[in-house]
């Protein structure tokens, strides 16, 4: 569980990276899942966009892939969101 100011922080590292999860017509599949765990392995910080012939808005998204990725979502905003999940190999992390 992140705290107001934590949040605020990836928010803010969050603005300057680009969208590199994208959920499409299928919504939520494994193969998006799988993507969403390695990408938050590698850079512990990722956003993803819904588009706009997605079966699901952004929060639904979100909270989907934070359950099954085991993640934290840091953001939802209009059809993009941000989701965090602490890398435990990596000495020095984010936060």
């Amino acid at each position: 569980m992140l705290t107001s100011k934590q949040r605020a922080y990836l928010n803010g590292l969050a603005n300057q990276i680009p969208d590199i999860l994208f959920i499409g017509k299928d919504g939520v599949t494994d193969e998006v899942v799988y993507q969403a765990k390695a990408q938050l392995k590698a850079r512990e910080l990722i956003k993803g966009k819904v588009q706009q012939n997605a079966p699901i808005d952004a929060r639904e998204a979100a909270n989907e892939l934070s359950k099954e990725a085991k993640c934290d979502v840091v953001r939802v905003i209009g059809s993009k969101f941000i989701l965090y999940k602490k890398n435990p190999q990596k000495k020095e992390g984010i936060l």
